[in-house]
């Protein structure tokens, strides 16, 4: 090799070049003049590279411009601490390394990749100083032309990909907000009861062991006192006509007992679960002026469980919104990764669930069956939140959204379908082809980038080597989304 190109890497090197012709062949090389052909002939080296060595490392100095000849190479980059691989190809022809060396050399000083050999492969190879020198004597405009588009689209895209993160995050931090304030909300109302109920349950107590009740009585309630709070624990959820059925019998029952205020005590012995057989337990152990205060214990003890179960639930569902937040962040997770699809699909839902509103029915329609697949996670769970945002949207008339929002997994061929579906008005088939143009949007100016459906096709088709398309007419309208079982070269 000459040493007008420097390569890095363990190379088995070839002194050859390819002569005028031959490179004439190169689609790069096609339209060059006889003297800048000749210029890649003297400067250009053809370069060996073994199965497995390693071209160049990310993050090296960009030092050549590699065009391939044979072989296949890999191209991977470090994100999030692990090697990705994002390009595979055998194409002769297809270059990389430093493709940008028509900037200012000060842009880009490193590889941003790295390119390992997967099988036995030759490159044609290129110093880049050099090769910039003359390519912008050859082609002054062009070169200032590409300048200007590359470093005005690569800030754009910046701004742009900045303010469509924002809007999303804005979005699922105030449905996150609006979610975990519910049961945070109360599990500290039920915490200010439970003390003022404990108190009471104190206060009872003591006018107990100061009644005519005897030592053996009171030990016998104290044992029906905990098997209330037993079947407190395990009380059926019952429907607002059998509770109040329930509670219209038992205050009565109460009223019958001389208990004043029995429609107060009724709607608790119900939801924990007692009805008058188990309160005639109480009757036989405490007649007369103890009666009163014994139920009424009972009752702080009954109410005071199911408070206490409904700070357990709340925490629980608290702690749920955390670990679905973690979910579809994938905080702490490697970017790429084996996943079931469905975890990712359930909590985009529970994210986007005070988007979706009480009056959107939610069918899920899982097969469980199917197998992890290769896939980034998190930008998986940034597509089914633009498709399932655009789906509430369809079943909005501007006063709110009502309809049936159906997500449904299936095994199709070599491929995971993940199809969401709406019951909405429906895309016209003039704007069903343009729905997935990046700026597109039937949004109303400032309530959409028009860049969810394009950002959602290249994470599907691009990054992932899958397919997006939809179907729709009124009344239903699927996208469908289908990701390989197995990796694909890119």
């Amino acid at each position: 090799m000459s040493t007008d190109a420097t390569t890095t890497g363990p190379a088995v090197q070839a002194p050859q070049r390819l002569s005028p012709a031959e490179l004439r062949e190169l689609f790069l090389f096609t339209d060059l003049r006889d003297d800048q052909l000749d210029w890649v002939h003297q400067h250009g080296d053809v370069v060996a590279f073994p199965e497995g060595t390693e071209v160049f490392e990310e993050g090296e100095a960009s030092e050549c411009f590699y065009v391939l000849l044979s072989g296949t190479i890999a191209m991977h980059r470090m994100i999030g601490g692990d090697p990705v691989e994002v390009l595979r190809t055998d194409q002769r022809g297809a270059y990389f390394g430093a493709v940008q060396f028509f900037l200012e050399s000060e842009l880009q000083p490193t590889y941003p990749s790295s390119v390992v050999a997967i099988s036995d492969t030759t490159t044609l190879t290129l110093p880049v100083r050099e090769f910039a020198d003359v390519f912008r004597k050859w082609f002054p405009m062009a070169t200032h032309l590409l300048q200007g588009l590359m470093l005005g689209f690569s800030r754009g895209n910046e701004l742009i990909g900045q303010r469509e993160r924002l809007l999303a995050l804005g979005k699922l931090s105030a449905g996150l907000t609006h979610e975990l304030n519910n049961p945070a909300s109360a599990a500290s109302r039920a915490a200010e009861a439970l003390g003022d109920r404990i108190a009471g349950m104190r206060h009872k107590l003591a006018m107990l062991a100061e009644g005519k009740l005897d030592r053996d009585k009171l030990r016998r309630l104290t044992v029906s006192q905990e098997e209330f709070v037993l079947k407190a624990r395990s009380a059926p959820r019952l429907s607002a006509l059998q509770a109040s059925d329930l509670e219209d019998e038992l205050a009565d029952w109460l009223d019958e007992q001389g208990v004043s205020g029995g429609w107060e005590l009724a709607p608790i012995f119900v939801a924990g679960g007692l009805g008058v057989a188990d309160l005639e337990g109480v009757c036989a152990e405490a007649q007369g002026e103890a009666l009163e205060g014994a139920l009424r214990w009972v009752a702080y003890t009954v109410e005071t469980e199911n408070l206490l179960r409904e700070i357990t639930d709340s925490t629980a569902r608290i702690s749920a919104l955390v670990n679905a937040a973690k979910q579809y962040s994938q905080m702490d997770r490697a970017p790429h990764q084996w996943i079931d699809v469905h975890d990712g699909l359930d909590a985009t839902l529970v994210m986007l669930s005070a988007k979706i509103g009480p009056n959107i029915q939610v069918v899920k329609d899982y097969d469980r069956s199917l197998p992890t697949i290769p896939a980034y996670a998190a930008e998986l769970n940034q597509v089914w939140t633009n498709v399932i945002d655009n789906a509430v949207g369809a079943m909005s008339d501007g006063e709110g959204s009502s309809g049936t929002l159906t997500v449904r997994t299936a095994l199709d061929g070599e491929n995971v379908l993940v199809e969401i579906g709406d019951t909405g008005v429906g895309i016209p088939p003039e704007i069903k082809k343009r729905i997935f143009e990046p700026f597109f949007s039937t949004k109303p100016v400032g309530q959409g980038t028009g860049l969810g459906l394009d950002v959602s096709w290249r994470v599907v088709v691009s990054r992932h080597h899958g397919d997006l398309r939809v179907v729709s007419e009124p009344g239903d309208t699927r996208f469908q989304v289908r990701l390989p079982l197995q990796e694909r070269p890119s």
